[in-house]
């Protein structure tokens, strides 16, 4: 690694020993961020056994101190309240300036982090198209939006170039959160060190401006687009960057009144540990042009009458909207503006509310947890600290009131987590095998 440190040297100058004091630390920068369509800063801080310390990087982040292990196996982690990221991760979104109605492609998605951040800004309104080539992480991605509660994205297995061709200029925002040598990865990633080299790097950098030039025809005029990266070589960040302007006079770099970190290119924005996180790169460019309206919401033919009274039985307003469909015994309830693309590898879109099962309708567990207390018939409630909250997690049957008869929802401190059936004063458990802890 002595060439990378060199570099370093370079690129820092009077900082280098500051930066060399971190990078030979055992001491990472660990973060979460609440979930806001779930949870309350305020509910975690009563909830989690430390003080939550705000990360500069985004207003609903905040650092785990280093002597905190296992907040993974949390209640309320497992009801997707809170996202663990590192801090500086968060940043590339506050950069895209999401808002609510907004049409956001995340091209480069997986494991979902940048993702979910992006759902919660929609605040359930608009679209979120999330996007990964890789199926074994596009299925992780998968399960962190559905854990996070998000209703109003598509998860896609894709090729870039194929999913932009397919979607010219339909999204207001698009972050390309680009593969990289991940050199801001480190200090807390032996394998990112094992594979660097200056033709890695090399490598990382063709392939990212080719990513991005499949991700300008998916962005409508007068949209943003964010290039992110976890590395701090120049050739992959300004360079790239550079380039892609050089090609393409219809994008310019703006400024995007931010603080953290530091101005790179006048305005892009470099985040080293000395900043307070790993390391991160992110430039904002906007596209030339007269912004083209939203896709209007789409109609869907009337749902068959047992669909749509299963659904009210469970969640009585239809939080998800109306758009149900049924495909393979799966229900489906589709996002407002989403209209299927053949040829397109979609793995889900909305939320699935439940599936066919031997002349049966089985709820899914996917629905509950995009689901609010407020938005079920039924719930019952168990605090973060209890353990009968456990022993739900852990796949184990619970007592509940008589009362509760059929399906309903089982939250932690009033955030959903999943469901169950009632009968008798018992509660069957419906949490998933795959996600249930072991003790």
């Amino acid at each position: 690694m002595n060439e990378f440190l060199t570099r370093m040297q370079a690129l820092l100058g009077d900082e280098y020993a500051a930066f060399l004091s971190y990078y030979q630390s055992d001491r990472f920068f660990r973060g979460l961020r609440v979930n806001t369509l779930k949870c309350t800063a305020d509910k975690m801080a009563a909830a989690l056994p430390f003080a939550l310390e705000p990360t500069p990087f985004c207003p609903d982040g905040y650092y785990i101190p280093p002597e905190i292990t296992s907040l993974g196996n949390h209640p309320l982690h497992h009801a997707g309240a809170f996202y663990m990221q590192e801090p500086s991760a968060t940043s590339a979104v506050e950069m895209l300036g999401v808002t609510p109605g907004d049409r956001v492609l995340d091209l480069c998605a997986a494991p979902g982090g940048k993702s979910t951040q992006i759902g919660a800004k929609l605040r359930g309104k608009g679209l979120l198209w999330s996007n990964e080539i890789v199926k074994s992480r596009a299925n992780i991605l998968l399960s962190n939006i559905e854990r996070m509660g998000i209703r109003n994205a598509v998860v896609s297995n894709a090729h870039p170039e194929q999913l932009c061709a397919a979607l010219p200029a339909q999204f207001d925002r698009v972050l390309v959160d680009a593969p990289c040598s991940g050199e801001g990865m480190f200090r807390k990633n032996s394998e990112a060190q094992t594979e660097w080299s200056p033709a890695h790097v090399q490598s990382c950098a063709e392939r990212q401006l080719h990513i991005l030039n499949s991700a300008k025809q998916a962005l409508a005029p007068s949209g943003v687009l964010v290039y992110a990266t976890c590395t701090f070589s120049q050739e992959e960040n300004e360079g790239v960057i550079t380039r892609f302007l050089a090609d393409n006079p219809d994008f310019a770099l703006e400024d995007a009144q931010v603080s953290f970190g530091r101005p790179s290119m006048q305005w892009a924005r470099r985040i080293f540990p000395m900043d307070g996180g790993e390391g991160h790169f992110a430039a904002r460019l906007r596209k030339n042009g007269t912004r083209i309206p939203s896709v209007p919401p789409l109609t869907t033919a009337r749902a068959d009458d047992k669909l749509s009274a299963f659904y009210e039985s469970l969640f009585p307003e239809k939080p998800f909207g109306e758009r149900l469909t049924l495909k393979n015994n799966k229900i489906m309830i589709l996002p407002e503006n989403y209209q299927e693309v053949k040829g397109l590898p979609v793995l889900r879109a909305g939320v699935l509310l439940g599936e066919i099962v031997k002349n049966r309708i089985e709820p899914h567990h996917c629905a509950f947890m995009a689901a609010t207390a407020a938005d079920c018939a039924q719930t019952v409630d168990f605090s973060s600290d209890s353990a009968a909250i456990k022993a739900f997690l852990h796949g184990e049957e619970l007592a509940v009131p008589l009362s509760v008869r059929g399906y309903a929802a089982v939250t932690v401190d009033g955030v959903t987590v999943g469901f169950g059936k009632a009968s008798g004063g018992r509660l069957k458990n419906k949490y998933p095998k795959g996600l249930r802890t072991l003790k």
